[in-house]
């Protein structure tokens, strides 16, 4: 089944910038677009889920890729506050992986 394209792109840098700067207490959905439009095809169809299932998925994928953009943040700001850059993991894997193996050999 091919991907179904929708408006929103959760992951542009104009939403990251509106995200970044609401207030804390504040919530914020850069899928609520295709909330809309989901409940509006429901409006409109008296209620047919079966007529606004593209609406529904289109809703889903804008979600899924928010939440898996959000998941990413948190986890290079984790690993950033701890020390552990992404070229640092690297270079700390090669050496104890080779120590590893000398220990092997011995």
């Amino acid at each position: 089944m091919p991907e179904i394209q929708y408006r929103e792109n959760p992951v542009d840098e104009g939403v990251k910038r509106q995200f970044d700067s609401k207030e804390t207490s504040k919530f914020y959905d850069p899928c609520q677009d295709a909330a809309n439009r989901s409940l509006k095809c429901l409006r409109r169809n008296m209620g047919d889920r079966e007529m606004c299932t593209d609406y529904f998925q289109a809703y889903r994928d804008c979600k899924k890729k928010w939440i898996e953009e959000r998941k990413s943040e948190r986890w290079k700001k984790a690993m950033g506050s701890l020390g552990l850059g992404s070229s640092e993991n690297t270079s700390e894997g090669s050496p104890s992986s080779s120590s590893a193996a000398g220990n092997t050999e011995k």
